[in-house]
């Protein structure tokens, strides 16, 4: 028996950025409105709320989330509150295909630069306590495994030189396309000099420009059922694969410290979902944390062979198109500039990247639209849960 789908009938979010003036209230409301508004879905048809955040908690002192969006909304429908946004969408999907539910909205946030110094050592919670006790920076986990990467495939001498080099062409890559997305943290052109003189500057083999900043923001989509979706979208975008997969939290007792085995896992079994192999994927929306992170996505999730991630990158962006150009195929990757540009509000951080895949599906991403929707059918998004602790794999088509 074919299973349905549940389907994203409308997307919102708000810009990401230093938010110190607005309230996390203000920033739900205005992600919520937005979708809400794009679907043509009222209050009162939501019939469930799924919700995510990391620190709210601790930075902005709400104990009980859900109460929170309960107050906001006006509503006492069953909520519940997850950590990623891609948790609470997983969750939502469950439900609605299920059959329990015909409308759901799923919402994240963060305040995270209200007290980003109160907030520095529970990061570092979320990569692992081996990283907490040693006084390691939440960045710590990032250099060791690019250090192991670069031993398991030899990497020396001119090859090393190119390998650094596409990294840096990843965060110069993203800035790029976030010059054409309104919503993104930052809007501006960055150069390889520049990503390879901050490494210089503190003699670590990443820096500055290498790493995702710290965010607030917020992000919303209302879920409906099969059924429902036509009757409120012209172009239901429909979740056809969704999976999560966990690893160790400690990441120097893993056996793999060049990739994560949670996002291998978690793609496999979204792609077996859905139905579909590695190839007909037409573009990706990456947990770029750092720009090592979109080069190891790339051979985690099956894109790029173990060990060459670095070569594909390096040769599609030396006079870049748009895509990265993988064994003849166009991959398309954080074409809303990634959490290195857009930013990275950790319980919106998900919602940033389905509301993409989705705006790109529909056609309706504006001057940054990869091509024409018409050739567009299937993306994907991977968002992690610590340094690779939990991965989360969606993949949405138009079909």
């Amino acid at each position: 028996m074919k299973r349905h789908r549940p389907a994203i009938i409308g997307v919102g979010r708000t810009k990401f950025g230093e938010h110190y003036e607005i309230a996390p209230d203000e920033l739900v409301e205005e992600a919520w409105l937005r979708a809400s508004e794009s679907a043509g879905v009222e209050r009162k048809d939501l019939e469930a709320g799924y919700f995510s955040d990391y620190f709210l908690q601790l930075t902005n002192k709400i104990g009980i989330e859900e109460g929170f969006l309960s107050e906001l909304s006006e509503l006492h429908i069953p909520m519940e509150k997850m950590r990623s946004f891609s948790s609470a969408l997983l969750n939502a999907c469950n439900a609605v295909e299920s059959g329990r539910y015909s409308f759901a909205l799923v919402g994240g946030v963060e305040k995270m630069t209200d007290r980003w110094d109160k907030i520095r050592d529970d990061l570092m919670l979320l990569e692992d306590p081996w990283s907490y006790y040693a006084g390691c920076t939440p960045e710590a986990n990032h250099e060791l495994m690019l250090r192991e990467y670069i031993k398991k495939y030899r990497i020396a001498g001119k090859s090393l030189e190119t390998f650094n080099t596409a990294l840096a062409q990843i965060a110069t890559k993203n800035h790029h396309h976030a010059t054409k997305n309104k919503y993104a943290q930052y809007q501006r052109e960055i150069q390889v000099e520049a990503v390879l003189q901050k490494r210089l500057q503190t003699s670590k083999p990443l820096g500055i420009y290498d790493f995702a900043p710290i965010s607030d923001g917020a992000a919303a989509l209302v879920l409906a059922s099969h059924e429902k979706a036509r009757e409120y979208a012209d172009t239901p975008i429909y979740i056809v694969g969704s999976s999560s997969a966990t690893d160790y939290i400690t990441f120097p007792a893993r056996e793999n410290r060049t990739g994560f085995v949670a996002s291998t896992t978690a793609m496999e079994n979204a792609l077996k979902m859905a139905d579909l192999e590695i190839n007909e994927i037409d573009m990706a929306e990456l947990y770029d944390q750092s720009t090592l992170l979109e080069m190891t996505s790339l051979e985690d999730l099956g894109f790029s062979k173990r060990g060459q991630a670095w070569l594909d990158i390096h040769h599609s962006c030396e006079d870049y198109e748009g895509f990265y150009q993988i064994d003849e195929k166009k991959l398309f990757v954080n074409t809303n500039g990634g959490l290195k540009a857009d930013g990275n509000p950790l319980g919106a951080t998900g919602g940033a990247q389905i509301f993409e895949l989705v705006r790109q599906l529909r056609g309706e991403a504006g001057g940054r639209q990869a091509q024409a929707n018409s050739d567009l059918r299937f993306g994907c998004a991977l968002e992690l849960e610590g340094f690779g602790t939990k991965a989360y794999v969606h993949i949405l088509g138009r079909e």
